[in-house]
């Protein structure tokens, strides 16, 4: 199952948050990610289900099965929601993806809207279901019942500059994660280099539609602490409205070596706090929780 210019394949919706945007946002997480991070938290949403069917006999509900085509099919009715399906996949990936057309979606929109500030497209990474989210911002757009409603997206930051400018006419913001400053470094904690990133940073920041940087914080294994100076040099040049966030690691839904890494404490985040408040004097924001 791929996603299409009319339909997405959602991980999972959340009708209320007050965590991803600003206000009460409905957040709509779209499976299937471009990064492969050592540290990820969601790490079923990175691939789509292959159907090898590993998780069908381990699932204690009886809720997959195989199609006639040899397809895995969940039975939302009689699943529990155990996830024990997303912990013995092999393939970093959910049998549990839901196909949205654009006119469900904007259903559910409509359903919630009152209690609503915005919408915010996560996932995975939600750009590489680009052509549907561009469908989704103008819909609501175009609807006097919704327009009240900003568009944000979260994003790895790997959408190139004519993808940014597609979508730019019905954005209101992105939030874009910074997990680490030196290439070298990006490439082995990500898979990638961080330049598509800045350069994703560097546009939307000229563009007006950048809400918020992520820095990721993992003690003794990223380099945003011991290359403080440039990030912090970096950060300066943003716009005083864009904000600054500090993400802590822990182990939570993380797989592989990085379970073996210390967890960032809310001491050693208020220590890499101080260290960057004082190269640029502005409001940084940090978790307020840490498991």
């Amino acid at each position: 199952m791929k996603p299409s210019k009319t339909n997405a394949l959602v991980s999972r919706i959340l009708t209320f948050s007050c965590v991803d945007g600003p206000g009460n946002r409905l957040v709509i997480f779209l499976q299937g990610c471009n990064f492969d991070c050592i540290t990820c938290h969601n790490p079923h949403t990175i691939n789509h289900c292959t159907d090898c069917g590993d998780c069908v006999a381990p699932c204690p509900a009886d809720a997959l099965s195989f199609s006639a085509e040899g397809k895995v099919v969940w039975d939302a009715k009689k699943c529990t929601h155990c996830d024990l399906c997303i912990d013995v996949c092999p393939h970093k990936s959910n049998p549990k993806i839901v196909s949205y057309s654009l006119d469900d979606m904007l259903a559910l929109v409509r359903q919630h809207h009152f209690f609503l500030n915005g919408i915010t497209v996560s996932g995975g990474e939600a750009t590489l279901q680009l052509p549907f989210i561009i469908e989704l911002f103008k819909a609501v757009k175009a609807d006097p019942a919704l327009s009240h409603l900003t568009c944000f997206i979260d994003s790895n930051g790997s959408l190139s500059r004519s993808g940014w400018e597609r979508v730019a006419p019905y954005l209101d913001g992105a939030m874009i994660d910074l997990k680490s400053w030196q290439s070298e470094t990006h490439r082995w904690l990500i898979g990638r280099d961080k330049h598509r990133v800045i350069d994703t940073i560097d546009l939307l920041a000229e563009m007006g539609k950048l809400h918020e940087v992520r820095l990721l914080h993992i003690p003794g294994k990223s380099d945003l602490d011991t290359e403080v100076d440039a990030v912090g040099a970096y950060l300066n040049t943003l716009p005083e409205s864009v904000q600054i966030r500090l993400n802590a690691f822990q182990h939570h839904g993380v797989m592989g070596q990085a379970l073996e890494w210390e967890k960032c404490s809310e001491a050693e985040m208020d220590r890499f706090h101080d260290l960057l408040f004082a190269r640029i004097h502005r409001p940084i924001l940090k978790p307020t929780i840490y498991t």
